[in-house]
């Protein structure tokens, strides 16, 4: 360990939902959808009781399976064999908020399809999770020595539209989101400009350009988002003398030069059929939510297995509660590499069964080091009218593998990603 801990750097934020709903004056006016988010932490407990019939623990297994459905929708359509990181957990959010907030007939079928795809019977279940990760996940724990985790939320509407106070109500009072009216008729590109400078200010600055040009227009009817901004530190970092520039080898059969973070101490690692797990745990604070977060990396055995392990990861229910690491082992070779990568997809290109004039931004950033993990993701939600037992484990991490941003306690995956090329 270095004489004096530095600063930690591990930052991760996300701005989980933005949605944008159009009118058109010869259709039938439909309901203006809702994605509320997250609020400063103080304000992240949610009162409302959870329904008893609801069983949390289980409806949270079927969310943290629907993270890596999620991530293998995304990574197969717009990411194949390139390096990657996303939000599960803003996404998750964001359709939740939609879902708990449409009321017309076309908010119906949106809130059905909302239900289907995250694999939930009901509103309810939905916010009951919502609720669980807003009072153990999403609570700052700087000031007892755990990660600095802080969470703000924003909805813009339209002015000239009503709203329902029941609606409002929510927003304000379940979800904790700030709320204001807006000229989207006149005003339409101002106010996307407003939005992305509030996410840009909300993830210091490593996010840009939430909404797209384009996104906002006049016919636009409500904008909603949440930033979550997530800072804390390696349990055990990495001493920068030990860094040193290996090859990381690609698909095509070349390799880069990159550096690969080293340690000769234990690691939580474990074999499995065709590839091993390594679990980093950031450092925790004294609270108490008991929350643990850990950064989890799937590296295949072979070369160019990367596929085949995430089929398996995204088809085998449960599986990353099966495959976490318990004991730490003795590492005989052992190397990470730094990296830094940023990435962004609009997921209706993603979601084929989102039709109904609903698009969904997402943006992220995550960067590793010595001490720890940088990480930010936005995401906008836009709708318009219209081997066990091995007493030594190597884990050299030279080609191609996945990762998570995990709080253990209840498997909440805030980010998840593959890294093909850490060079670029």
């Amino acid at each position: 360990m270095e004489p004096k801990e530095k600063k930690q750097k591990l930052d991760t934020l996300e701005i989980a939902s933005s949605s944008l709903s159009k009118t058109h004056p010869k259709k039938k006016k439909k309901q203006k959808i809702t994605s509320p988010s997250l609020s400063k932490n103080k304000d992240l407990v949610i009162t409302s009781p959870s329904p008893a019939k609801i069983d949390v623990g289980e409806a949270m297994k079927k969310q943290n399976d629907v993270a890596i459905f999620l991530t293998g929708i995304v990574i197969s359509s717009v990411a194949k064999n390139s390096n990657f990181v996303f939000s599960p957990a803003s996404i998750n959010a964001a359709l939740t908020m939609v879902a708990a907030s449409s009321g017309d007939e076309q908010g119906e079928e949106l809130r059905s399809f909302i239900l289907s795809f995250l694999k939930s019977s009901s509103i309810d279940e939905l916010k009951a999770v919502f609720r669980e990760i807003a009072s153990v996940v999403l609570v700052d724990g700087s000031k007892k020595g755990g990660p600095k985790i802080a969470v703000v939320n924003g909805m813009w509407m339209e002015q000239s539209l009503s709203v329902n106070p029941s609606s409002k109500d929510l927003f304000k009072n379940f979800f904790k989101a700030a709320f204001a009216q807006v000229d989207f008729r006149s005003k339409a590109e101002e106010v996307r400009v407003e939005v992305n400078a509030w996410a840009s200010s909300h993830t210091n600055g490593l996010i840009k350009d939430l909404l797209p040009r384009g996104s906002v227009t006049s016919l636009t009817n409500q904008i909603n988002a949440s930033a979550l901004y997530f800072k804390g530190a390696w349990k055990d970092k990495f001493h920068k003398s030990m860094t040193k520039r290996k090859p990381f080898y690609l698909l095509n059969g070349t390799s880069v030069s990159v550096p690969f973070m080293s340690s000769s101490e234990k690691q939580y690692i474990e074999a499995y059929d065709g590839f091993k797990v390594l679990s980093l745990p950031y450092r925790q604070g004294r609270d108490d939510t008991n929350s643990n977060f850990s950064m989890y990396f799937y590296l295949p055995n072979k070369k160019g297995e990367l596929d085949n392990l995430l089929k398996r990861m995204t088809s085998t229910p449960g599986f990353l509660d099966s495959h976490i690491p318990e004991d730490k082992v003795k590492v005989g070779k052992f190397r990470i590499p730094k990296f830094k990568i940023e990435f962004g997809f609009e997921a209706s290109s993603v979601f084929n069964d989102f039709d109904l004039d609903v698009s969904l931004y997402q943006k992220a950033l995550i960067e590793i080091d010595e001490e720890g993990t940088e990480a930010a993701a936005v995401a906008a939600f836009v709708r318009c009218k219209g081997c066990r037992f091995v007493k030594t484990l190597d884990f050299v991490a030279d080609h191609p593998f996945l990762f998570l941003i995990r709080e253990d306690q209840t498997g909440t995956v805030l980010f998840a990603g593959q890294i093909f090329d850490p060079s670029v």
